[in-house]
């Protein structure tokens, strides 16, 4: 598991360090990283809580230039195609991603109920059920994402320190 909750950070290394990845992964496919969707990884990537489309495309916007939530929404489905952020389906919102995982590999989002903090792992236990479980129903799953909810390290610690 990565250790984010020491640090309150979802992720991923900073907005610098998505944007050379995106960088890196657009060459080796011969994809376009437009500057909406750099803005918009930039956007994310900048913070340690997820982010709704409507929250990027304020942040986005500008006195005399507003940024329509549906580019962002367009940019958004490019960046999670491409693995470089994770929709939270429970908050309808995105984190960025700078780990490389296989396609396919299923992902555990620990979110934090107290501080909103997300953090990201993987569980080979819980896929190697879930894949029997699916194949035993006949069904083929387009994405594994589990999301569990809680309260992360930093808060318990907290919160055992208060008591």
């Amino acid at each position: 598991m990565h250790d984010h909750a020491a640090t309150h950070d979802h992720g991923c290394g900073g907005a610098q360090a998505a944007i050379a990845r995106a960088e890196r992964l657009c060459r080796e496919r011969d994809l376009q990283f437009t500057r909406l969707r750099r803005d918009v990884l930039t956007a994310v990537a900048s913070q340690t809580r997820p982010m709704g489309a409507y929250d990027i495309a304020e942040a986005l916007s500008e006195p005399g230039r507003r940024v329509a939530a549906v580019s962002v929404y367009r940019a958004l489905d490019f960046l999670t195609e491409h693995g470089l952020v994770h929709r939270i389906a429970s908050r309808n919102a995105f984190v960025s991603c700078g780990h490389s995982h296989t396609d396919g590999a299923g992902l555990v989002f620990l979110i934090c109920r107290n501080c909103g903090t997300i953090d990201e792992t993987t569980a080979p236990e819980v896929e190697d059920q879930l894949g029997r479980t699916l194949a035993k129903a006949g069904f083929r799953p387009i994405s594994r994402i589990l999301e569990v909810e809680g309260e992360c390290g930093a808060c318990l610690g907290q919160a055992g320190a208060e008591g």
